[in-house]
């Protein structure tokens, strides 16, 4: 039987379970409103997380007594925006400047950011001598964590709202940025024109590998925040290999399932989160069962697809130029 504590925690834990797939998400529909189709997302939130524990790593063993806040939090970020921009710079350049196919480098790129994650992180397990094949940075770990000391004293608001690490909030922030820049703004008009018809935006002026650039590369930052926030504040600064699962994938299912749009991303997420771990509460399920129960966001993405595909709503529906090279010379 549900109780009312028992509903609490499970948004709770339903939100935190999101923050990482929003991250990707916001990342991905960013890049994709450029045309690009980036499926290497969960490579580069793996790479994202695996350089802000480096980042936190190094500050930790250098710092004698107690570390600074600032730089606790300052440093593991500089390292996830370099890690996960290195990538998008890889990516643009295969995919923009040489004109690679998208969904193979896309895919090399998961490869790769995983493949790089765990050598980096056997190799701080390495260092630190120890038996268990993970990486803890709980020193640095309590300043993401840290939430509004207010919110114990405001009941189950306070817990549902006010409960969470400042990462959180980041992430519905850059949601709602996101949202506005891609229908309010100028820049966000022509970004979606070089998604829509690169042809078209050049002819007007707008300079689309510039755009595509940006784009590509602002989002593979966004998407690593997602690994740095999984690390540092929901497995509460242990690094694992291979322990970010299949979020990176979810985040990309995420999208379509928000049909391109940040700010349904945001409840998107929630729901994708709450359906990943609702298995756990519910008592007597087996094993076999348990694993079925995890499909939930994919399947609810199949039948968004379904439904979306069938309305024909051209606002509803992916850029036109998605995942397709633009060659200036055929314009």
């Amino acid at each position: 039987m549900f109780t009312a504590t028992t509903v609490i925690t499970f948004i709770q834990r339903a939100i935190l379970q999101g923050i990482p797939i929003l991250y990707g998400s916001t990342g991905e529909i960013l890049t994709e409103k450029s045309g690009n189709l980036n499926l290497g997302i969960p490579g580069i939130m793996y790479v994202g997380g695996i350089s802000g524990v480096i980042g936190a790593f190094l500050y930790e063993n250098s710092a004698s007594g107690e570390i600074n806040g600032f730089l606790a939090i300052f440093i593991p970020l500089i390292c996830t925006i370099l890690g996960s921009l290195i990538m998008g710079l890889i990516y643009c350049f295969l995919t923009i400047t040489l004109r690679a196919n998208q969904n193979v480098t896309g895919l090399a790129m998961t490869t790769f950011g995983v493949g790089f994650g765990n050598f980096f992180g056997a190799s701080l397990v390495k260092l630190t001598g120890s038996d268990i094949p993970s990486v803890a940075l709980t020193r640095t770990s309590r300043f993401f964590t840290q939430s509004f000391p207010f919110a114990d004293s405001m009941g189950w608001f306070g817990k549902i709202f006010l409960s969470y690490g400042f990462m959180t909030y980041m992430a519905i922030i850059i949601a709602i940025v996101c949202a506005v820049f891609l229908k309010k703004t100028k820049g966000g008009l022509h970004l979606r024109a070089v998604g829509e018809n690169p042809a078209t935006a050049d002819a007007a002026g707008i300079n689309v590998e510039k755009s595509k650039y940006l784009a590509t590369c602002i989002g593979s930052v966004i998407a690593g925040f997602g690994g740095l926030f999984y690390v540092m504040d929901y497995a509460n600064g242990v690094w694992s290999n291979e322990g970010f699962g299949d979020r990176g994938w979810l985040a990309i299912a995420l999208v379509i399932f928000a049909i391109w749009r940040p700010n349904i991303g945001i409840f998107g997420s929630i729901l994708f989160g709450g359906l990943y771990i609702v298995y756990l509460f519910i008592p007597g399920l087996k094993m076999s069962t348990q694993e079925l129960f995890k499909m939930l966001p994919y399947i609810v993405t199949i039948i968004v697809l379904i439904i979306v595909s069938a309305r024909k709503k051209r606002e509803n529906q992916p850029p036109a130029s998605l995942g397709l090279s633009y060659f200036r010379e055929e314009r």
